[in-house]
């Protein structure tokens, strides 16, 4: 079935997570493809590069932001194939078609829509494909159930996460300007805290009823020309999220405390875990 068969859930409200995701990446996607974030078109190439799709295979990624994994995926299952991203960020969604007709992708559709209730059928797609997207739910237990219900008998469901101390020293540098400002805004725990370790993502496997998984740690950094570019990188990541909370003035403020902690810094560490799963074939 093409991705354009599949019927768009109803519109009906978002919980708070959802939400918050969703105002921080619309309001990120001005900034996401910027040079200084390589890094998501990078992890995204990485992990279809890592599943070998057949020719002709149906493909899903969500959340697809504005298309990394997506595009990639497309080009690798040719004009036979089929392609479905999702994501709830309009303003990513926008990014990643307009990407798709300059490369002149027409087997790859986009659905604005949570991923937790696309509206799929069972079994639809030979891959399903989740790149730094399963620890923005409540209930990863439930969202990894549901991926795992998209997977055709013989597909592969792909999991990616961040690796250990994502984005530093640059998240350090971050949340001690907004500290310095606005110290309610700072969360003392990430959500991706709990699945930087290759068996930290074995074990949601495992919980989700899932046993037979693998997952690897692979080292990465993203090189920085300067304290601007890591400005770039929290205006295009969810460090953008807590960046709309503050007013004008503040917000300069904290770009400074920003730029003068990153002088000199060239690279912040962009490390993924890449985890699959492949479903017994009938």
């Amino acid at each position: 079935m093409a991705p354009g068969n599949f019927s768009p859930p109803g519109n009906g409200p978002l919980d708070e997570a959802a939400e918050r995701a969703q105002r921080a990446y619309n309001a990120a996607a001005d900034t996401y493809d910027a040079p200084a974030n390589g890094f998501w078109e990078a992890t995204g190439r990485e992990t279809i590069a890592r599943l070998g799709l057949a020719v002709g295979a149906r493909v899903i990624d969500l959340p697809c932001g504005s298309g990394a994994s997506a595009l990639a995926a497309a080009k690798a299952v040719g004009a036979g194939g089929s392609v479905l991203g999702v994501d709830l960020a309009r303003g990513l969604l926008a990014r990643a078609r307009s990407k798709a007709t300059a490369a002149r992708l027409g087997n790859i559709r986009f659905m604005e829509a949570d991923m937790r209730a696309t509206g799929c059928p069972s079994g639809a797609f030979d891959a399903v494909v989740c790149v730094f997207g399963v620890f923005f739910v409540p209930d990863r237990e439930a969202l990894v159930r549901e991926l795992w219900r998209l997977v055709a008998p013989g597909g592969v469901l792909a999991i990616t996460t961040w690796g250990p101390d994502p984005l530093e020293p640059g998240a350090s540098a971050f949340w001690a300007a907004v500290a310095a400002e606005r110290p309610r805004l700072v969360h003392g725990f990430n959500p991706w805290d709990e699945l930087v370790r290759p068996e930290q993502l074995l074990t949601l496997f495992e919980r989700s009823g899932i046993t037979d998984a693998s997952a690897s740690l692979v080292e990465a950094s993203q090189s920085l020309r300067s304290g601007t570019d890591w400005w770039d990188i929290a205006l295009g990541s969810g460090f953008r999220g807590t960046i709309e909370e503050l007013d004008d003035t503040t917000r300069k403020r904290v770009r400074r405390a920003n730029l003068a902690a990153m002088a000199g810094v060239t690279s912040v560490r962009t490390s993924a875990v890449y985890g699959t799963a492949a479903k017994a074939a009938d």
